[in-house]
């Protein structure tokens, strides 16, 4: 495979992007590109043509570094607006031996279960555990003999609105989507070791406004989850608490940020101006604004370790690797290891990939290297991308068009498939509220196997 891959990522404070040589395995680093976020909140779009805007000179600059063009782009994807879902899938085997039509009827019958709204889009189908028979996980059931295939899956999707708000901000700075990937996802491709998971392992990417997490076990992610709480939070509760100009308290977090500080930084005294009126200053002892600073991490990784609780995993993970912007800050791995033990806990930065460039090597660029990576074939084996199409890692099978297009759209309904998004963006950490960003497949008013079954007739019929 020799392609060229130019992958985004929309954060919301920065925007990269990545142009990437792939031929065959070997993974090539030509142009990056990199701008001030406009337009994007949190996550999400809010102002479709200055977030275009600002896409496209960070595209432009990428292109200009690479001396290529490149149409189509891999986006990243926030979750604040996602609600994923675990649900089984099963089909019958034609023949006795799996095919890649086996699967894909699989995963299909697992979106039809899944009962998703008419307004949200699939991001993601994830197999993470397959089973053949009574044979229990089957790693690779390609070409394997049995006579019913059953599949676990992890499926992302996304508010349609939102997610056409992305392509059109993308359309506006010039080139198409080839395909969107999950920031938390993405992330965890550029930093997860192999070993990490084969044992089960939490990935969480912290941002300057969001915080995202994943739980990796079996085959794939198998739960993800959304804090709008970030590294500027603590910039703001700064300036509430000593009452200065948010830019002077993030000077002062960029200058000073320090979880563990010693003795004598804390007796030192800074002189910091008010807000409103540049000449009345006020002495700070810093001692006060690392407690403010302590305070707002403890309760974000408070609440992210009951997010791991939530999951029903942290029996199954032994570790958790943080990355992103955030996870830079001095003293975050002791504070982490205080907040999950006894898991493990590792900083992360991005994997090494020929002509990365030193400013991609930092941990902010977790996303737009994963997304690269993605492209060039890092992906979970077998799933089911945004396009609907199915990712193998067999040569021969690799992005299979899914024949089951219709029928998966025919099969989406309302259902009480629902997750409470609320609002994280509170002035003090005491105000966080927990965030759910994975609900159970069960439902009050589910319908019976026989009648799902007839329902699925209907539609391939």
């Amino acid at each position: 495979m020799n392609k060229i891959i130019l992958g985004v990522d929309v954060g919301s404070t920065k925007i990269c992007s990545i142009i990437a040589d792939v031929r065959g395995s070997d993974v090539q680093i030509i142009g990056t590109g990199t701008c001030k976020t406009q337009g994007v909140k949190k996550g999400a779009i809010v102002n479709i043509e200055q977030a275009g805007s600002a896409i496209r000179k960070s595209i432009h600059e990428a292109k200009l570094m690479a001396g290529v063009d490149v149409s189509k782009a891999i986006v990243s994807l926030s979750g604040a607006h996602t609600k994923s879902i675990n649900v089984s899938g099963s089909a019958n085997v034609m023949d006795r031996e799996v095919n890649i039509d086996t699967i894909n009827a699989a995963l299909s019958f697992a979106v039809h279960n899944a009962g998703i709204p008419k307004d949200y889009s699939i991001v993601h189908v994830l197999p993470h555990h397959f089973r053949l028979n009574d044979k229990e996980h089957v790693e690779d059931p390609i070409g394997m003999t049995g006579s019913r295939l059953e599949v676990d899956t992890h499926i992302v999707t996304v508010q349609t609105a939102s997610l056409e708000n992305l392509k059109k901000a993308i359309r506006l700075a010039g080139v198409e989507i080839e395909n969107i990937v999950l920031a938390s996802y993405a992330a965890s491709i550029a930093v997860l070791h192999e070993d990490e998971k084969d044992l089960g392992v939490a990935c969480i990417d912290m941002g300057a406004q969001t915080c995202e997490l994943m739980v990796y076990d079996g085959n794939s992610m198998c739960y993800n989850d959304f804090l709008g709480v970030g590294s500027n939070h603590i910039s703001s509760d700064m300036a509430r608490f000593l009452n200065t100009p948010l830019k002077v308290a993030e000077e002062i977090k960029i200058k000073f940020g320090n979880l563990l500080p010693s003795a004598e930084e804390q007796g030192r005294v800074l002189e910091i101006p008010r807000i409103g009126n540049n000449e009345e200053t006020i002495d700070v002892p810093l001692r006060d604004i690392y407690c403010v600073m302590g305070d707002r991490v403890k309760e974000t990784l408070r609440i992210l370790s009951d997010s791991i609780g939530t999951s029903g995993l942290k029996k199954q993970i032994t570790g958790v690797v943080l990355t992103g912007g955030m996870a830079n800050l001095k003293g975050m791995r002791e504070f982490a290891s205080a907040a999950f033990s006894p898991l493990s806990v590792r900083l992360a930065r991005p994997t090494e990939i020929d002509g990365l460039f030193d400013n991609l090597k930092d941990s902010s660029s977790s996303v737009v290297v994963g997304l690269i990576l993605y492209g060039a074939g890092n992906f979970t084996n077998y799933e089911k991308d945004s396009q609907n199409n199915i990712r193998s890692r067999h040569n021969a099978l690799n992005m299979v068009e899914s024949d089951y297009e219709t029928q998966t759209q025919t099969m989406q309904t309302d259902s009480n498939f629902q997750i409470d998004l609320r609002d994280l963006d509170q002035p003090n950490a005491d105000g966080l509220e927990n965030q759910a960003g994975n609900t159970s497949s069960s439902q009050d008013e589910k319908p019976s196997f026989l009648q799902r079954i007839k329902a699925w007739s209907k539609d391939l019929f």
